[in-house]
């Protein structure tokens, strides 16, 4: 089954989800390590945690006692291809309109 992007977009609509993420490329990290880099409680963290994993952008991985945290290897692929579809339809818009306009100037 192939994550819903919607799932993905509402984890990525907090900064500081975002910042989460973007710290997780530098390792592995526990809830507690998380919380030791942002202002906030360890549950407000689990939290946070808990929608980026609901959104597929991370995995959680119980190592003994603790929860270990690490970047999904395709989270955001389902948000990447929902792009490339706009794109692609931009792009055939774009394309029309220049031989439109083209046309228009013959």
């Amino acid at each position: 089954m192939t994550p819903d992007p919607q799932s993905a977009f509402r984890a990525l609509a907090n900064p500081t989800r975002c910042g989460i993420l973007s710290i997780l490329p530098e390792g592995e990290a526990t809830i507690g390590q998380v919380a030791d880099r942002f202002d906030m409680t360890r549950p407000a963290v689990k939290k946070h945690l808990r929608v980026l994993e609901d959104g597929h952008l991370i995995e959680v991985i119980p190592r003994g006692r603790e929860r270990v945290n690490r970047l999904a290897p395709n989270g955001l692929r389902p948000v990447l291809d929902w792009l490339a579809q706009l794109d692609g339809a931009w792009d055939d818009r774009l394309d029309a309109l220049k031989s439109a306009i083209e046309k228009d100037q013959q």
